[in-house]
This record gives structure tokens, C-alpha cells and sequence, in this order.
């Protein structure tokens, strides 16, 4: 080893570090093999060869050695991903969307791979509590239309499109393209979940719902979506999230986003 330099650790991870080695640069990310989070890094690097070339850092080495699980991707250079109006990222991030919906997840056995079921079990456990106290007042004045809502989406869901499922501004490093990162949640399903979820961290940006529709309109998979599918998904991220991530920038962009989508039925 020749030099070193250390990046954030994710929320994830206990390490995370770049290295340099006699022929280059690679990152170094990983956790203690039994740590309880440490499936997600074994489910990045299961699905790290079938993730199309370019489209994310290729892994490169996989250790568990002495305790510590370790993964050593190729090195990429960037910045985290702008979502606000304007931004020149915005087609760049369209084009990676667009090739992941467009991808096959890869095979699997395991159904807590596929979205729908998951999704069916994360919603069952939530809607049979009452809302948290602090749920914004418009979700507490709709309840019952949102649970009807939020019950129908893993019916939506089904696919074998590649699902990142957390495509959140700091899971996209952009240079000449952008690159996604953190695939520890990846699922198969419906080919508009992405698509979906990136409009409304786009809402939650400062993009009125109109604009991030527009935005998601240009992927196929959305285009092609039922429009009761999305709305029912944005009614389900609604009643997860106040209880999950009460307050946040992207809990209030799906209120307002599916305020928007009722409003326009």
C-alpha cells in the first residue's frame, strides 16, 4: 500500500476508505462479519456482476478475513448528485435510471429479493398501527383514503426489472456520467419503483410534483406505469415514512406529491 485517503463512512459501513496500491487507486469499504447490517454488504457484492458496465463501480475483491467483511471497488471520481430545479445533472441522472429499469434483476430464490412481497410485509406491520403523533395534519385529515390507497401498491409491484431502490442524491456520483452506488437494497420488480422514487426526491428538492412527473415521464417504464400504481405507491411512502423519517425533506415530498395526485385524479 502506497497512500491513503479516508472518505465518510456511509451510514452503513465501518470503514470506508480510498486506497492506493502500486497500480492505482481502488475504495475500500466493509463492516464486522457479524455485524447485523453486514447482509447488506454481502447483498452489493451479490449483485455486482450483473450490474450493466458503467452504471456503478465494478467490484473488484471481496474479503472475510480475521473478523471483518471487505469489499474493494474500482475507484470513481465525483460529486454526490444535485436533484434541485435546473441542474445540469438531471439528464444525466434520466440515463441511469433508465438503464437500470431497463436491466433484469439478477436470479434469485429469495423473495425477500422481490419488491412486491417486500413491500406487502413492510405495509402489513404499518397499517395495522394508528398513525404516528406526528404526522403532518393533511395525512391525519386523509387517513383512511391514504391506508385504502397504500394497501393496494405491492399489487403494482411485481416485475423482474432491476430495483435500486434508494436512489437518493448520495447515491449518485456524477462526472463524465452518473455513477450509482450502495446497491445494499436492490430488488426485482416493476420497472416504474425507480423512477418513482427519484421523483420524489426531486419534489423534495424544491421540483413542483407537475415538473417531477415530467422528469419520471421520460423513462419508459414509467411512461408505461398505471397511474393508480404510482399513486398508491406514493400513499404507501407516505404512511412508512411519517412513522420512519417524520419531517424530512422527502417524507414531505411524497405528501405533497400524492396530495397532488388526488387533487388530479
Amino acid at each position: 500500500m502506497i497512500d491513503t485517503e479516508d472518505a465518510p463512512a456511509g451510514r452503513n459501513s465501518e470503514i470506508a476508505v480510498s486506497l492506493m496500491a502500486t497500480d492505482g487507486w481502488f475504495f475500500c469499504k466493509g463492516v464486522k462479519a457479524d455485524d447485523p447490517q453486514s447482509f447488506m454488504h454481502r447483498n452489493e457484492a451479490a449483485v455486482n456482476p450483473f450490474l450493466p458496465e458503467g452504471l456503478a463501480p465494478r467490484l473488484l475483491w471481496q474479503i472475510e478475513e480475521e473478523g471483518w467483511l471487505l469489499l474493494g471497488f474500482e475507484h470513481v471520481s465525483g460529486q454526490h448528485a444535485d436533484f434541485s430545479p435546473g441542474s445540469p445533472h438531471l439528464p444525466m441522472l434520466a440515463d441511469a435510471v433508465r438503464t437500470i429499469s431497463t436491466t433484469n434483476a439478477p436470479p434469485t430464490s429469495s423473495a425477500k429479493r422481490e419488491m412486491g412481497k417486500q413491500w406487502a410485509t413492510a405495509l402489513d406491520r404499518e397499517l395495522s398501527m394508528e398513525l404516528p403523533e406526528d404526522a403532518h395534519a393533511w395525512s391525519r385529515e386523509n387517513a383512511a383514503t391514504i391506508r385504502e390507497w397504500a394497501s393496494r401498491a405491492p399489487a403494482y409491484m411485481d416485475g423482474t426489472a432491476l430495483i435500486h431502490s434508494d436512489l437518493n442524491p448520495f447515491n449518485f456520483l456524477i462526472s463524465d456520467r452518473a455513477r450509482v452506488v450502495d446497491w445494499a437494497w436492490w430488488r426485482s420488480g416493476a420497472p416504474w419503483v425507480d423512477g418513482a422514487q427519484v421523483a420524489v426526491r426531486l419534489i423534495a428538492a424544491g421540483h413542483p410534483p407537475s415538473a417531477a412527473e415530467a422528469w419520471a415521464g421520460q423513462l419508459d417504464g414509467f411512461r408505461a406505469a398505471d397511474p393508480d400504481g404510482i399513486t398508491a405507491y406514493t400513499a404507501s411512502l407516505v404512511r412508512l415514512w411519517e412513522r420512519k423519517f417524520a419531517g424530512t425533506d422527502a417524507t414531505e415530498g411524497a405528501r405533497r406529491w400524492l396530495e397532488h395526485r388526488l387533487d388530479n385524479r
